[in-house]
């Protein structure tokens, strides 16, 4: 009973259309940044390592290299200020948390290529 009211309040703050990655996946996320009294897109592009929660409490983890620094981000996926999020690629990953990719580098950080027709293409 306790879920189905709090599911019914979370619904109308939900994304309509979220669309479909998984983890292993490369996105770009358009994230809104706030800098005083403008506001910006900036985009984020990275692999998703991993996905937690469920309704309005999903969050993925998206890890990029920066020269020789890895970066982490953990987005809301239903914040108002992640305006979009576009799978590019697709990962072949065999777990749930690929936090394995922390320890590697270069070239071994790379995934196998899973081929799936949900993927835009450039």
């Amino acid at each position: 009973m306790k879920t189905e009211i709090l599911d019914s309040v979370e619904a109308r703050h939900l994304k309509p259309e979220v669309p479909h990655f998984e983890v292993g996946d490369t996105v770009d996320v358009h994230c809104r940044i706030v800098e005083g009294n403008k506001t910006r897109v900036q985009v984020f592009n990275g692999t998703v390592i991993a996905r937690s929660g469920r309704g309005i409490n999903e969050t993925f983890t998206v890890r990029r290299m920066v020269g020789d620094e890895g970066v982490e981000r953990i987005f809301p996926l239903h914040s108002p200020n992640v305006v979009d999020i576009r799978p590019l690629r697709s990962g072949k990953a065999r777990r749930a948390k690929l936090y394995y990719l922390r320890k590697r580098s270069g070239k071994s950080v790379r995934l196998a290529q899973r081929h799936s027709d949900h993927m835009v293409r450039k």
